[in-house]
């Protein structure tokens, strides 16, 4: 990441706008859209916590697979020359879903993915503690068929020693390779000490930075 500005981004505005359990009751498709998505428990509301610096902006629960809404924030910084907003979409992979409940969040995930204009990238969440997951890697290949963008996120850094968390984020880029030709950006990630929440924000804003620039 090495060509982004160095510019600190701060965030001005941080609000959320609504919940919605269809596409047809988000939000018009007026702002640059960037999705938050990863497995149950991969602390997804607490980096979004962390990445607006708002407390409670996303709900943190200890039981996984909370989320069961798309969730639309507003958000306002310093560098990006609009408005966006940040979705905080259902977790994947949580067991204790029933078959009908899965495949309404299938339904609406995929339509989402698809249909929604205005979304720039996905981010996918991995946690960093483990070796690569075969429930994320075959996510990413979902998106791939679909020919949805996404970057990765690794979560949780703060919780191995730096030399395991490096092997695993190492391990997953390897195992991809054997798919993909072209790598997207990734980001290591902690919550509890805000590491790689520059890198990330300065990511969003220079793609919003683009997206002017392409009007």
């Amino acid at each position: 990441m090495e060509n982004l500005s160095k510019e600190e981004v701060i965030i001005r505005q941080a609000e959320f706008v609504k919940s919605s359990s269809r596409l047809n009751q988000c939000p018009e498709e007026l702002l640059p859209e960037y999705a938050f998505i990863g497995r149950s428990n991969v602390g997804k509301s607490s980096l979004i916590n962390m990445l607006t610096g708002r407390k409670s902006l996303a709900k943190v629960s200890s039981t996984p697979g909370k989320t069961t809404l798309i969730n639309h924030f507003k958000i306002e910084d310093t560098v990006s020359p609009t408005p966006w907003y940040l979705v905080d979409l259902p977790g994947y992979g949580y067991a204790k879903r029933s078959q009908k409940q899965r495949k309404e969040w299938e339904l609406m995930i995929e339509e989402y993915f698809v249909e929604r204009k205005n979304l720039i990238t996905v981010f996918v969440l991995i946690d960093s503690r483990h070796k690569p997951q075969d429930i994320d890697v075959e996510f990413l290949k979902q998106l791939s068929l679909l020919e949805v963008p996404f970057n990765l996120i690794f979560t949780k850094k703060d919780k191995n020693k730096q030399a395991v968390t490096s092997k695993n984020v190492r391990a997953f880029i390897d195992n991809m390779r054997k798919d993909w030709i072209y790598i997207p950006a990734h980001f290591v990630t902690s919550s509890v000490k805000r590491h790689g929440r520059q890198q990330l924000l300065r990511y969003i804003a220079e793609l919003n930075q683009n997206i002017l620039e392409e009007d």
